[in-house]
């Protein structure tokens, strides 16, 4: 395996000093509540409106978008959620007999209250809102607490607005960053407690996530972007380079990794990548993006490719193979998989059906990304009788004499006949 071109190893790491003002933060609104809110929604947001987003302030916002954005947002919405129901149709309750007088199962319960954040960013992202909301909509939450930066003329986009109210949300505040995560965690006067807490986000959003972890229940921690672009001989450069510029435009510190089997193509993409980038906004994220964190890897042959993606458990794994059918099985560690060049990441983020908030820093090794499974609860629940009852009895009170636990003792042995 052979390097040509690496990511700088030295980051801009500021995770220290997040984490403290964060900290302030999440305790603040939780102490003092909407004052403490407007407090941080003035200093970071630069708003000093109302947080609840009003019927009226809807009504003219939504009079605002032109129909044929609106047919893209339904679009994104139709086929979100029906991806999401086909998984939730995919989920079995059950109920057994697992010997005489011993009936066990499961349910499936819906997270009652869903917190839903939707990060601002540089442009409205018409697909973040139905990609956390509508799943929670499918898996059957009652109240989905939508949360957005009020960063478009003093309110949320009205194409984001609409996408939020389409995809099922019920209370949409314009709040952001790591006080918005705070709010919904603890709850204020004005913004409803929460059950979990779901989205992607800055480095603040993601951090305030972490800490209020075990109050709330949290979808995974997410960002910044990267893809892998597995590719062999048969690739084109101008492909793999449109493939790599897209997650780089993300976030100057997205991760855009080629690995490639022919140095032909790794040296052709690279001087794609040059010529495209010239064509990009001199402010792109992308520049800074690329020079600093893009790498291009030659390996030995396929099977060492397939170990590198297996390792690196890269967020977006994108297949520009001959036959890359014939190698998924091999692969275990993505947040998702992009199967052949025609499968372009920027589908899944825009409008497939798939969720774009997934794994990354090499999460993936040991979770997937957002889904309806996300918002769904496996419950157990169990009916002993008859002899089940007495089977079970005698077997817990020996085990727990064994063990020296005299309340389980007791509590079995009292139901021997």
């Amino acid at each position: 395996m052979k390097y040509i071109k690496t990511a700088q190893t030295e980051q801009n790491n500021q995770a220290t000093e997040v984490e403290s003002i964060v900290k302030g933060i999440i305790e603040d609104i939780k102490t003092n509540g909407d004052e403490a809110l407007k407090k941080y929604e003035v200093k970071f947001g630069k708003s000093d409106r109302a947080f609840r987003v009003s019927e009226e302030e809807i009504e003219n916002c939504l009079n605002t978008i032109d129909p044929e954005q609106k047919a893209l947002i339904d679009t994104v919405v139709e086929r979100i959620s029906a991806f999401a129901e086909t998984q939730y149709k995919h989920l079995t309750p059950f109920e057994t007999q697992f010997g005489d007088g011993i009936t066990m199962g499961q349910r499936i319960v819906p997270i009652e209250t869903v917190g839903a954040y939707i990060p601002g960013g540089r442009f409205p992202l018409l697909s973040s809102g139905p990609m956390v909301v509508a799943p929670a909509k499918v898996a059957g939450a009652k109240r989905i607490v939508a949360c957005s930066p009020a960063n478009y003329k003093g309110g949320i986009h009205p194409a984001v607005l609409y996408g939020l109210i389409k995809a099922g949300a019920t209370d949409i505040f314009a709040i952001g960053g790591a006080q918005a995560i705070a709010a919904m965690a603890n709850g204020t006067e004005s913004v409803p407690p929460v059950d979990m807490i779901a989205g992607p986000g800055n480095m603040f959003v993601a951090e305030a996530k972490k800490q209020v972890f075990g109050k709330v229940g949290i979808d995974l921690i997410a960002g910044p972007s990267e893809v892998l672009v597995f590719t062999d001989e048969s690739a084109k450069p101008g492909y793999i380079a449109a493939d790599l510029l897209a997650q780089s435009e993300h976030d100057p510190f997205a991760k855009a990794v080629l690995v490639t089997t022919s140095e032909d193509i790794a040296n052709e993409s690279m001087k794609e990548v040059e010529r495209l980038l010239g064509t990009f906004a001199e402010d792109s994220p992308a520049h800074q993006s690329w020079e600093n964190m893009g790498e291009v890897i030659l390996v030995d042959s396929i099977a060492e490719g397939i170990d590198y993606c297996n390792e690196n458990a890269n967020e977006h794994l994108h297949l520009h193979l001959t036959d890359s059918r014939s190698y998924v099985d091999q692969l275990h560690n993505y947040g998702s998989l992009f199967i052949g060049e025609d499968s372009s990441v920027v589908f899944s983020d825009k409008v497939s059906g798939t969720n774009h908030t997934l794994p990354t820093n090499k999460a993936a090794r040991y979770t997937g990304g957002l889904w309806v499974g996300s918002y769904l609860k496996v419950v157990t629940h169990q009916e002993i009788t008859g002899e089940g009852t007495q089977f079970l009895a005698k077997h817990a009170t020996e085990q727990s004499n064994l063990e020296g636990l005299e309340g389980h003792k007791l509590s079995a042995q009292v139901r021997i006949k």
